[in-house]
């Protein structure tokens, strides 16, 4: 039996070096478990295929998604970097400053660092460098700042985390906010202290009446994580039903406020949204067929006895985990990671007392550090391509800020009462 195990682990890792697609590579490894190894009919392969999509919690992805389109396309992106540029711009390092302020706002609206990175990180490092920024740390800094998509809610990795683990979407939603506040704290002050230090020219405080016009023209963009959290947790509408308005919201803002999109537009941005969601869907169809494999071989399960008989406490067992979310996220996706792991370490956590959204928020933070991690975060990519620089001069670039970010994470892996203080405030318990 544990030659199989094997055999399936050396199939999946082979495929993906190979760099066979992974939803392929998952989809292929699970029907060679559940086929060959377990012996099912191949039918119900297929059944898990269509059990995997009919989920109404993939509704929220897809209209996020395109959400985030929407903006991206318009000026909603332009005019959230105007605000935050006013608002911070003023002090050392502000023009950074007001960068990570963007990727707080957009990532409460998209849930995506890879659209944060191309939206704002694709506008702000020639700003900086233009500025007189030194261009790594320019680049450190808007490469590693979008993990706030992924964070500060709605986030994508913690929907679907929430399709797997059956914690309610809004609560987990919460654990957010404060991680992110102190995420964003954190490289500000690194920030400040750093270009306060190298004597960079600020620019002059703005008037009031200044910062006032300038937020009055962005009032529309700056509504938009107003309306979704408000409706949210007023009971307005569910988180399903507040990603669809605000794509209306987007839509009419858009077209009819600002009106720098067309309605010729819409096809592009609606068929543009449907290639991202499709991708997304596909990796989640690969990943359910390698999840009922490891359901029908019992895999957590044995995995979660050996863990318990090897690890005593918690706070060890957190630590490790944190190790290994750390290496996986180098090498693989988040939207992969969340549903293959997910199920994998949820036995763990009750035999250890630890909290399931406790736990999907330490594992979002890590496995979005990933996204900024070599050889494969797809973060590094992105902002080596917007500088034409290689993989080692980002890496580089990005050391102090993942340090900062895991020295968050650790401070969150071991008080989780700070993480689920909101959720226990707005819910009970």
């Amino acid at each position: 039996m544990e030659t199989n195990y094997l055999l399936i682990l050396a199939i999946l890792i082979g495929s993906m070096a190979a760099t066979v697609p992974v939803f392929m590579a998952l989809f292929f490894t699970g029907t060679v478990g559940l086929v060959w190894m377990v012996g099912i009919d191949p039918m119900i392969v297929i059944e898990v295929l269509y059990r995997s999509m009919d989920k109404f919690a993939l509704v929220v992805v897809l209209f996020f998604v395109l959400c985030g389109n929407i903006m991206t396309t318009g000026s909603i992106v332009q005019k959230l970097i105007k605000a935050a540029n006013a608002l911070v711009g003023f002090l050392p390092g502000g023009l950074a400053m007001a960068g990570i302020l963007a990727c707080g706002f957009f990532g409460a609206i998209s849930g995506s660092t890879v659209a944060t990175v191309v939206a704002i990180g694709g506008f702000m490092i020639p700003a900086l460098i233009e500025n007189g920024y030194d261009e790594s740390f320019s680049v450190g800094i808007m490469t590693t700042a979008p993990i706030l998509g992924v964070i500060i809610p709605p986030s994508i990795a913690m929907i679907l985390y929430a399709m797997v683990s059956n914690d309610p979407l809004e609560a987990l939603f919460l654990t957010g906010f404060i991680p992110g506040i102190l995420i964003i704290f954190a490289i500000s002050a690194y920030a400040y202290f750093v270009c306060k230090r190298q004597g960079l020219k600020t620019k002059p405080r703005p008037q009031a009446s200044e910062l006032f016009a300038v937020l009055r023209e962005s009032a529309w963009a700056l509504f938009l994580p107003v309306l979704i959290f408000g409706g949210i947790y007023s009971g307005l509408f569910t988180a399903n039903e507040a990603a669809v308005v605000a794509c209306f919201y987007a839509f009419f803002v858009e077209i009819f406020i600002h009106k720098d999109m067309k309605l010729r537009d819409v096809k592009k941005v609606v068929v543009s949204s449907a290639a991202t969601s499709a991708t997304l869907l596909i990796i989640v169809a690969g990943a359910s067929v390698f999840g009922e494999y490891l359901t029908f071989e019992q895999i957590p399960d044995k995995i979660a006895t050996a863990v318990v008989e090897s690890i005593q406490t918690p706070w060890v067992f957190l630590l490790a985990v944190n190790i290994l979310l750390l290496i996986i996220g180098m090498f693989m996706d988040i939207i992969s990671a969340t549903l293959i792991l997910t199920p994998i370490f949820l036995p763990l956590l009750s035999k250890f007392g630890i909290d399931t959204m406790h736990f999907g928020l330490l594992m979002t933070i890590n496995l979005g550090i990933g996204y900024c991690t070599p050889p494969l975060g797809v973060s590094l990519y992105i902002s080596g391509a917007a500088v034409n620089r290689n993989l080692l001069f980002v890496s580089r670039a990005v050391i102090p800020f993942l340090l900062i970010q895991i020295a968050i994470l650790m401070v969150l892996t071991f008080w989780p009462d700070l993480v689920l203080f909101l959720p226990r405030l707005v819910y009970g318990g």
